[in-house]
């Protein structure tokens, strides 16, 4: 019997073999005053389908430069990114607008929830920006993956933040997203709430949605399947589900 997870994730074709984001020697740079500062420098990482990578490193190593780079926020300076196989280096603004609402999903650290909507309406929104109808079966139904049905008529004030997250990480996936971009997702939770969402991802990669996200927390890190590790916008290390010391360990020492 088919899962509301797998009900959730099904509907983007994912290519075996053939990485979700795949960057090739991407550099990212920007003005400051005089100086030009490089936050991605010739990055070449591929993250794989159907799999769970976290990003990490100290702050300025460019993690969210990357997230925002690979999700098509923000365009690089030389290289190429792509997205399931697309090159979307050179996508104008309309095609780069169109794949965030049907290809990407994004979750931010702080919900960015509609206040004056309910749980069910904030899912909805990304489908009516589309200029879709929204199913009211099938925004249910990913509250329901998510384990709030029953607070479907709740706005964000009624919810814990725990539940505000994954309200967010329901109106991400209600478009049924090739991947799932993820800054600091447990960044604003407590311990309990953290929990809950990352078992919440990990349920969504078993159902085999690909997941990029962005952490400073070893232990969230370490709920991946890897570890990506930038330090002055460059990949300096990689690691396959490591323990929380070890994340802990090789992230000082890039700290060091």
């Amino acid at each position: 019997m088919t899962t509301p997870l797998e009900t959730a994730v099904a509907g983007r074709h994912r290519p075996r073999g053939q990485p979700a984001v795949d960057f090739r020697a991407v550099s990212r740079t920007y003005a400051a005053g005089q100086h030009e500062v490089r936050a991605l420098d010739g990055v070449t990482v591929a993250f794989p389908a159907g799999s769970w990578t976290a990003v990490m490193g100290p702050s300025g190593s460019g993690k969210s430069t990357l997230l925002h780079c690979a999700a098509g926020l923000e365009r690089v300076t030389t290289g190429q990114v792509l997205l399931g196989g697309e090159d979307i280096t050179t996508a104008d603004d309309a095609h780069l607008t169109a794949l965030r609402r049907s290809e990407i999903g994004f979750v931010f650290q702080s919900f960015n929830l509609i206040g004056s909507l309910t749980a069910e309406q904030n899912v909805a929104l990304p489908l009516r920006l589309a200029g879709t109808r929204p199913s009211t079966k099938d925004v249910r139904a990913v509250l329901a993956a998510v384990g709030l049905d029953d607070r479907r008529r709740h706005r964000p004030r009624e919810l814990s933040g725990g539940q505000q997250q994954r309200v967010a990480i329901a109106r991400a996936m209600v478009t049924r997203p090739r991947v799932l971009f993820a800054d600091e997702p447990t960044g604003a939770l407590d311990s309990t709430a953290a929990r809950k969402v990352l078992g919440l991802l990990r349920d969504l990669v078993t159902a085999g949605q690909s997941i990029v996200m962005v952490t400073h927390d070893p232990s969230a890190a370490a709920s991946a399947d890897s570890v990506v590790f930038l330090r002055d916008g460059r990949v300096v290390d990689h690691a396959v589900t490591p323990t929380t010391p070890e994340v802990a360990d090789r992230l000082a020492r890039l700290k060091a």
